[in-house]
């Protein structure tokens, strides 16, 4: 049977059932058929997104560019709204042009529908980002929710109400369907594995729900209570717990105390280690792993490091903490209301103090061997970037430049590869604040020249350079001196400046000759190489570029690979020798992707289109080109001037074959195919399984990654080679897959997967 059609977006599979809502779910349709913008707004606890997420999976098929959450609940610094857009679209902010510039021009010819989600704590530059979408874009529309409107123009509020409260005396069969209590019965089935709703609880379970207001997150966290608490002991704690706040009576509380007072009662309930561990993982900023918490949170009689992952598994068995995969490893953020009493409560000082040592240390820790693991640490990076913000934001409001300048510029690569323009603001907030000695602000300069370079801003790169010049002959630090002349060669070749270029790279040489240092010498092999394409100087490139291949594999640093592998496959491209170019740009890419290099992909996209084309191969050709346009303006990467003169050169070629309306039409079928398609295309391999295909396989991607290369016979040592990543955690994939399927065997997982081709 054919596949469904991949449907577009990014929203999460539902964790658990959706229970009723109708009068809202048709509300919102009807709604969002007339206007651009509707807001579902309401208390704290009362489902908003549940409902939001609810609609948008209904209504995700109307939009061709799909249904895409943004997730606002974790974002903390105002001016991070609109990279948190981007990242929500797989977009990445590696040009010099703003992010929320960036997003315009992505979203203008798009028809799509963008759930805005927890807006109220950045009610302002939320609401202005929405205005400028819904001005720019008018094929988009937004489902936002909030604890009060966004008062944007046009914008329709649809309040959420707590659900439906049960009436007294009404029977069982009534009763069965009403809201809160299907709600209650449901999440109590659940947690319990044997709870029903009987005649003998009915006014147990109704009175419970009026008690709660019928508030969905109220009547969730006391549902859990079930495995311990009959509903009838769950109702007598709560009543006693309200009525220290009603005098004794019945008296309603406002929505919110009766959320903060359910929240107090289910803490109270923890066993003193829970409580100490809940409070203390307050401070982080995102998603943690247990590393995290062993490291941060467990000290003390409290939490001994024995016992975190007990504590921590009762916290998740009782909905306080959520539970998620990431790239297959376990990871943890608290429930949004978790924290609410704990964060006003306070934790001593000295917790603060340990997060921020904790990630600064691994961070440099992490750093020192990054780019012999660069794949695997930018996958830690990712997971992790919401705390480094913490950490980074607390250094520029404390006056800590120092630790700031240090923490970006170990972390580096992950501004090069995934956020060039968010590297960019932290380095301007904590060099523009003077604070900081010369050998952090050596670092900080270096790397916002290194930024100013990858975005090709000239204007920007050089400057910088010259300051991290300075300040690293003042440091003595000579490694950051040798690569920032090298790149300030780069910068100065891209600003027209022949005669500083030149001067520069004489500089770069004697800085680097001698000093035995391999990052600078890949750092200048890749200026001379880059450099030479500018200046059409090929032989040249194919000298320094196939020495950076040998020390970029010698190494294992996949960046430098990847730079090299494209810089010697560009020129022998340029030079028309398309055998030898075809397997140095096919190894590049797959590097590229493997590492998410956007700017990497869509420059090596575009060369092997040019390739297709020199080849005969029309079609083929179109759509590559049309993909790299795609991917270039996804990164927001500026088209490298190299390459002008091949791809007229291959839209020449495309056009004499197919026609020009021919061309046309293949160049954006090219541009409608995902990332991922347009990679597996250029490689000549089916491309990554879509969207939907997620739902159907219990393995995630990278496990069918590895589970298809074990069905072709590859070793683990051969699947790490592949695909960039250690023995080891080949092997640690290989066991998760065969707990999934539920074999025992290399042969059973292939066998597994002949059967699962559509």
């Amino acid at each position: 049977m054919a596949r469904p059609p991949r449907r577009l977006g990014n929203l999460p599979a539902e964790a658990t059932s959706f229970v009723g809502r109708r009068r809202e779910l048709a509300e919102v349709r009807r709604k969002l058929s007339e206007a651009r913008l509707v807001s579902l707004v309401g208390p704290g606890g009362v489902g908003k997104t549940r409902l939001a997420l609810r609609l948008a999976g209904d209504l995700g098929r109307a939009f061709p560019g799909g249904a895409w959450l943004v997730e606002l609940a974790e974002v903390r610094d105002s001016a991070l709204v609109a990279d948190a857009v981007l990242a929500a679209l797989d977009l990445r902010g590696q040009a010099a042009a703003t992010p929320s510039a960036q997003l315009l021009s992505h979203l203008r010819d798009k028809r799509l529908l963008l759930v805005v989600d927890n807006c109220e704590h950045l009610l302002a530059p939320a609401a202005g980002l929405v205005a400028d979408v819904l001005r720019a874009a008018p094929g988009v529309r937004v489902l936002a929710t909030s604890r009060e409107p966004l008062s944007v123009p046009g914008e329709h509020v649809v309040p959420v109400p707590s659900l439906d409260l049960p009436r007294d005396g009404v029977p069982l069969a009534r009763l069965r369907q009403n809201e809160a209590v299907l709600l209650f019965a449901a999440r109590a089935a659940a947690a319990s594995g044997a709870f029903e709703l009987t005649a003998a609880n009915q006014a147990a379970v109704a009175d419970l729900c009026r008690r709660l207001d019928g508030l969905p997150l109220a009547i969730e966290l006391a549902a859990v209570r079930t495995r311990v608490l009959t509903a009838e002991q769950i109702l007598d704690r709560l009543t006693d717990r309200f009525g220290l706040l009603t005098g004794g009576g019945r008296a309603a509380l406002p929505r919110h105390q009766t959320l903060r007072t359910t929240i107090d009662w289910s803490h109270d309930l923890l066993a003193a280690g829970e409580q100490a561990l809940l409070r203390r993982l307050c401070v982080f900023a995102g998603r943690f792993t247990l590393e995290d918490i062993e490291s941060v949170c467990a000290y003390g009689d409290d939490v001994p490091a024995a016992y975190a992952l007990d504590l921590l598994s009762s916290l998740v068995d009782k909905s306080l903490v959520l539970k998620e995969d990431v790239r297959g490893l376990a990871c943890y953020r608290l429930h949004e209301y978790a924290g609410l009493r704990l964060r006003a409560a306070g934790e001593h000082e000295a917790l603060g103090h340990r997060y921020a040592g904790y990630y600064t240390t691994r961070c440099w820790r992490e750093a020192a061997t990054a780019r012999q693991r660069l794949a695997e640490w930018l996958d830690w990076m990712d997971l992790e970037i919401d705390n480094l913000r913490s950490v980074l934001r607390g250094c520029v409001t404390g006056g800590d430049s120092g630790r700031g300048l240090s923490l970006v510029y170990a972390v580096g690569y992950y501004w090069v590869t995934r956020a060039a323009n968010e590297g960019v603001r932290w380095l301007e907030e904590l060099l523009g604040s003077g604070g900081g000695d010369p050998h952090g602000r050596a670092q900080g300069w270096f790397m916002r020249g290194f930024l100013g370079v990858l975005q090709s801003d000239a204007a920007a790169a050089r400057p910088a350079l010259d300051e991290a010049v300075t300040c690293a002959r003042e440091a003595g630090l000579r490694p950051v001196l040798a690569q920032s002349l090298s790149l300030a060669s780069i910068a100065a070749s891209m600003a027209g400046d022949r005669p500083a270029s030149v001067r520069l790279a004489a500089e770069a040489r004697a800085a680097t000759d001698g000093l035995g240092d391999d990052a600078a010498t890949l750092m200048f092999l890749q200026s001379r190489a880059l450099v030479g394409l500018f200046d059409g100087e090929l032989d040249v490139v194919r000298s320094v570029a196939a020495e950076g291949v040998r020390l970029g594999r010698a190494t294992g640093d996949l960046y430098s690979l990847d730079m090299m592998l494209l810089n010697l496959g560009a020129a022998t491209l340029i030079a028309g020798e398309l055998d030898e170019s075809e397997p140095l740009l096919t190894e590049a890419l797959r590097i590229a992707y493997r590492i998410d290099d956007r700017v990497g992909q869509y420059v090596l996209l575009d060369a092997l289109g040019c390739h297709a084309a020199g080849s005969g191969l029309a079609r083929r050709a179109a759509r590559l080109l049309g993909a790299a346009e795609t991917v270039r303006a996804g990164a927001g990467a500026s088209l490298l001037p190299y390459l002008a003169p091949l791809l007229a050169r291959a839209e020449e070629l495309g056009v004499a074959a197919l026609g020009a309306s021919g061309f046309a039409a293949e160049y954006a079928a090219g541009k409608g195919l995902s990332r991922d398609a347009a990679v597996g295309l250029a490689l000549g391999e089916p491309g990554p399984a879509p969207a939907d295909a997620a739902e159907e396989s219990p393995l995630g991607r990278r496990e069918a990654e590895v589970a298809r290369l074990v069905a072709e016979g590859l070793s683990n040592k051969q699947i790490g080679a592949r695909l960039f990543i250690s023995e080891h955690t080949v092997d640690s994939h290989v066991r998760s897959i065969l707990n999934k399927l539920g074999v025992n065997s290399r042969a059973q997982i292939a066998a597994w997967m002949a059967a699962s081709k559509p």
